[in-house]
Order: structure tokens, then C-alpha cells, then sequence
């Protein structure tokens, strides 16, 4: 495929505004760091780093997984958040060597926390480099985001996928981080969000990867995928397009059932676009799902409403509920400054 294919006269499922669809990561990574050198810098190939490191040694904070999610990884780098980001290709785990790299940004002596969503290649290229960063004597500890309930039962919860909720887990883990918490607390707290947060998504409409000129999943007109993954994994059920009530109430019925007993909880509620969803359908998503949840006996506590982990240009949305405790309530609302999270 030639640049001026890319650029202009690309007849794929999307057109799309690339130069070589190999280049793509590289470009779009050069292009972040550009813009936003005020908090981020590319140190590395496909390592985005903090701009300005903290001003004591501190817990440090590696995120990472495919490109084609934007703004994760990279815009969860600063104040706050990660310290650096590894960015593998498009729907790929970075390598070990890109991991490494970002490791050795992120430590300043007090160990580093890795964080990522739970998917095949991440687990094993994350747990390579992080046996590479100990023989060079870092210490070094790993949380596995599996917020997805579409993606296991609950007695199986190891082995669900990391989505939208890898954000309430990477803000947490980084405030305490930032705080100037020990590495076992930072694991501590990053794993109680963990366990405390549930996803479930839907899909419109599937995306395509750049260069593959097809899109990665096909849907109906008028049909709907529930459960589907980030990179188009199967859902759990497909059905007709409903009204966004309906399905906010389906989405939230879902996590409901997988909490358990917990009226009356205090929640975080977190709607997440995939790509291609307008802010308006987002809105109406949050509105039906906070209605539900309400309904249910919850208190919502906090909201978030936004593009936080995309799937390229997937149409759809994903809905995260996550029970607070004083301790997350508090790390929730600490201070940030990334490119994506300010507060």
C-alpha cells in the first residue's frame, strides 16, 4: 500500500489519515510526544516517558499494552499516573526490550509496578522483561488488569481480559505511587481495584487495523454484539439494536450480577467510547446506565464520561462500575496531570 493510498484513495472499511500503515505506531508516537512535550517525551522507541520525573524516588509506575487503544497507553503518563508507557504495534503486547526500556525510565530506586490489561502476549512479554529487570537487581511486581466480566465466570476471574477498567486501577496504583507508598502498597492498593472494578461492552461496529483492508469483526445493520473485546473478540451474545436504555440496562444487569449483594455502595462510573461513538450516544449511555444502577441501590459516587481505552474506530461503548472504600475514594480524587487525566 503506497502513502498516497493511505492518505487519500484507500478503499478499506475505514479510509484513514496515514502515511504507511507500518509506520503508523512509530508516527502517531513521534506525533504525541510533539504535541504534548510539556508532560511527555519519547525516550526510547515506542517508550512514552514523564517529562519532568517526581521530585523524590518514588514506587514506579510501567503501563503498556497494543496501539490502536489511544489515549492508552501513553496518555495515562505524568503527575500523578504512570511514569512511562510501553507501546507494542497495533492490537499487539509490546516485546520485552520496549518493556525493559520503560522500566528503567520508570525506576528511581524504589522498585516499579507493572500494570496491563490480562491478554496472552502481554503476560508473557511483560513477565520476560520484568525477570530481565531483576537480574539487573529491580525489583519488580506486576498487576493484571481483568475487570472484563463477559470474558470469564466469576470463579475463573484470572483469566478475564483488561479493559476500560484498566483506568481506575493504573489512577489508583498511581496516586499511591505518587504519595510516596511502599512497592508491597502500591501492589496492595492496585489489586483491591482491581477486584473492586467490572466491565462489560458492546459493539456497533468493528474497526480496521490499519493496512488490513478488512474490518477486524462484521455485524448487521441493525446488530449488536454484548461482551465484545477491544480487539474484537467474541461477546457472549448477539442480538437486534435496542434503545441505549436497554442496553445500558443489559450492560449494568451483567456487573450487577457479578458483584454480589452491595446495595447501598458508594460506586465509581466510568462510560468509555470505543472510537466512533459520538459524545452525545456516550452521554445517553451514562444517563440509562447511572438510572440502572440507582435502581439497583448504588450511590454514584464519581463519574467519568469519554474515549479512555479505544478499539481504533469501533462503534460502541463500554460500561465500568467500581465499588470505593475510603482508601480508593481518596486515590481516586489525588491529584493528576497526563494527557488524558487532569485533576
Amino acid at each position: 500500500m503506497t502513502a498516497a493510498q493511505g492518505t487519500g484513495a484507500y478503499h478499506g472499511f475505514y479510509k484513514k489519515l496515514i502515511n504507511d500503515p507500518f509506520d503508523a505506531v512509530d508516527e502517531a508516537l513521534e506525533g504525541f510526544a510533539g504535541a504534548h512535550s510539556d508532560l511527555v517525551r519519547l525516550s526510547a522507541p515506542h517508550v512514552i516517558a514523564r517529562r519532568v520525573a517526581a521530585s523524590a524516588p518514588k514506587v514506579g509506575l510501567v503501563i503498556g499494552g497494543g496501539s490502536g487503544h489511544e489515549p492508552a497507553f501513553a496518555g495515562y503518563v505524568g503527575r500523578g499516573m504512570a511514569d512511562a508507557a510501553a507501546c507494542g504495534n497495533v492490537f499487539a503486547s509490546p516485546p520485552p526490550d520496549v518493556i525493559l526500556n520503560a522500566i528503567h525510565e520508570a525506576s528511581s530506586g524504589r522498585g516499579v509496578l507493572m500494570g496491563y490489561g490480562n491478554y496472552a502476549g502481554d503476560v508473557l512479554n511483560f513477565g520476560l522483561a520484568a525477570e530481565l529487570a531483576i537480574a539487573e537487581g529491580i525489583e519488580v511486581r506486576e498487576i493484571r488488569v481483568t475487570d472484563d466480566v463477559a470474558s470469564a465466570a466469576p470463579q475463573e476471574i484470572e483469566k478475564r481480559r483488561g479493559i476500560a477498567g484498566d483506568i481506575i486501577v493504573f489512577k489508583c496504583a498511581g496516586a499511591a505511587a505518587e504519595r510516596g507508598d511502599s512497592l508491597a502498597e502500591v501492589e496492595r492498593i492496585a489489586v483491591e481495584a482491581n477486584l473492586a472494578t467490572r466491565s462489560m461492552g458492546v459493539a456497533l461496529a468493528g474497526c480496521e487495523v490499519p493496512g488490513a483492508g478488512r474490518p477486524t469483526f462484521e455485524l448487521g445493520a441493525d446488530e449488536i454484539s454484548i461482551g465484545m473485546g477491544v480487539h474484537g473478540e467474541p461477546g457472549i451474545s448477539r442480538g437486534p439494536l435496542e434503545p441505549a436504555d436497554a442496553i445500558a440496562g443489559a450492560l449494568v444487569a451483567a456487573i450487577v450480577a457479578d458483584m454480589g449483594p452491595q446495595a447501598g455502595r458508594e460506586i465509581a462510573l466510568l462510560v468509555n467510547g470505543l472510537g466512533a461513538t459520538a459524545t452525545m450516544d456516550q452521554y445517553i449511555l451514562y444517563r440509562g446506565a447511572r438510572r440502572a444502577l440507582e435502581a439497583a441501590g448504588f450511590h454514584v459516587a464519581r463519574s467519568y464520561v469519554g474515549e479512555y481505552i479505544t478499539s481504533l474506530e469501533m462503534a460502541g461503548a463500554s460500561v465500568t462500575v467500581t465499588t470505593l472504600n475510603d482508601e480508593l475514594h481518596e486515590l481516586l480524587d489525588a491529584p493528576a496531570r497526563t494527557t488524558r487525566f487532569v485533576q
